[in-house]
């Protein structure tokens, strides 16, 4: 397999890599401090990173993948007992931390491997790093396109966070699918302020610049103030999550600066979770600029997206990427073949995008795929006439079967959202003795005092979608659990 990272070995010059804050590493001085990392974790299975916002995890990743090992990104906010599972699932040799970054008592019987990294003088590698070797003095690592590149945890709804065992193929597959998809090229400087133990912050975020010899800069902690400041000083693109997109949205209208930035930048990407199009409209309407979505998972890393030289339309999450093979399904396994827009089916993919398999889980593996190997993803989707897939929920938590009908979920958030007097919302379904399910409505008012009626809120939605689509119930909340990665926890809503 060719190196995950060419620029390593073909240009190991002045060139900036990376940046989080004040910090930066050129091109060489990566390649000579992942090098380093490499050396010490050569020959280890897996390793556990402590995975702060900072450069010492990007190097941390880098060398290990660099030494043919698989990395285990851990969560810095995790508690014991979740740190406990992963560590006694995932058996790491080590965990690589920056020093003097304080470890959890969970961590402490792990030898552990500090990584220095000095940005202060820049190093001359003769040479590079050899293939998917290590670098400076080491000697290349033989890799194949099956090894594991990193155990992922996902976010163990429904149990304990199960090990998502992702193989260096599907880094390369997705990161060059994507390169397609977006024109995304050396000459891209990307900023983001995302974390850094999940695929949007690390492979896309961190690992897709790598890959194609570009550079990132890291904010640390995402705020309007760094966006603005680096996309006016020579920033690309931008990568967020429909939070910070929801604060840039309530920004730009104070903003000037913002609002130019913004409308400078080549692309403006959203994930993690659905975009609300009301917060689309806000930045296109002062930037001149569209935010477009794409479409992935732990699981899969990423299916689809809309393209750079495609419509970037409100609501969807564009096309299928090169590579990736996606259809619908109903609940008896046959295939939705309706691109109307209305027909509701659960996603399935196949492809190189994939992961192996669930670490020590052949029960949740097979369950997770039918038996031509589609992955059944649990997401609900329409899609429209010209091939646009439009997610509308989890098939757990978002189909709501109401009076016959199946409804997903989040087409009535994002109708509930254009109401001027919500500020947040959420939409399940609960028992109804004629309906089935009745349309349960979870919203944070704008002006707590004086929440919009239940009454005019239904018939805002009946009036933008269908009747039967209405909410029957509003339930009304001062703010919606969410995750890290600003997804709401629909489970978490109170019973």
């Amino acid at each position: 397999m060719s190196s995950l990272f060419p620029a390593l070995t073909d240009d190991p010059s002045g060139r900036p890599a990376l940046r989080f804050g004040e910090r930066s590493l050129t091109y060489a001085q990566l390649a000579s401090a992942a090098g380093t990392v490499g050396e010490r974790v050569r020959g280890q299975e897996r390793v556990a990173v402590w995975a702060t916002p900072s450069l010492e995890t990007a190097v941390a990743v880098v060398g290990t993948l660099l030494a043919g090992v698989a990395a285990v990104p851990l969560n810095p906010k995790s508690g014991d007992k979740e740190l406990g599972h992963i560590l006694g699932d995932s058996a790491p040799g080590a965990v690589l931390a920056a020093r003097g970054d304080e470890l959890p008592a969970a961590l402490r019987a792990l030898e552990r491997i500090d990584v220095e990294v000095e940005v202060e003088i820049e190093v001359e590698v003769e040479g590079g790093v050899d293939g998917d070797g290590v670098g400076g003095d080491g000697v290349g690592v033989p890799v194949g396109d099956e090894d594991p590149a990193l155990v992922v945890y996902t976010s163990g709804t429904t149990g304990p966070p199960k090990g998502a065992v992702i193989p260096r193929r599907a880094i390369a597959t997705t990161l060059d699918a994507l390169a397609d998809a977006w024109q995304w090229t050396g000459d891209d400087v990307l900023v983001h302020g995302l974390p850094l133990f999940h695929v949007h912050g690390l492979v896309l975020g961190i690992l897709g610049p790598l890959r194609r010899g570009g550079s990132v800069r890291h904010l640390g902690r995402f705020g309007t103030e760094g966006v603005t400041r680096e996309l006016s000083t020579g920033a690309s693109m931008l990568f967020g999550v429909p939070t910070m997109y929801h604060r840039i949205a309530e920004a730009l209208p104070d903003d000037p600066a913002l609002a130019k930035a913004l409308a400078g930048a080549r692309l403006l990407v959203s994930g993690s979770a659905a975009l609300p199009v009301h917060d689309h409209e806000r930045i296109a309407a002062a930037t001149g600029r569209r935010v477009i979505e794409r479409y992935g998972m732990t699981e899969t890393l990423m299916n689809t997206s809309v393209r750079a030289d495609g419509e970037a339309r409100a609501g969807t999450v564009g096309v299928p990427l090169p590579g990736v093979e996606l259809r619908l399904v109903d609940e008896d396994g046959s295939a939705v073949e309706a691109y109307d827009g209305e027909s509701v089916g659960e996603i399935q993919v196949r492809g190189p995008n994939l992961f192996t398999e669930y670490l020590n889980r052949p029960d949740a593996t097979a369950a997770a795929f039918t038996s031509d190997g589609w992955f059944r993803t649990g997401d609900v989707a329409v899609r429209d006439p010209d091939g646009y897939v439009r997610i509308v929920g989890r098939k757990a938590t978002d189909l709501i079967k109401s009076g016959g009908y199946k409804i997903g979920a989040g087409e009535i958030e994002n109708a509930l959202l254009e109401h001027p007097g919500v500020r947040e919302a959420a939409v399940t379904g609960e028992p109804d003795p004629d309906l089935g399910e009745r349309i349960v409505a979870w919203v944070v008012p704008v002006d707590p005092g004086s929440p919009p009626a239940e009454g005019e809120l239904a018939d805002h939605v009946a009036r933008r979608l269908a009747p039967h689509k209405r909410p029957r119930v509003v339930r009304y909340l001062e703010a919606l659990p969410r995750n890290d990665m600003g997804k709401i926890m629909k489970r978490a809503l109170p019973s």
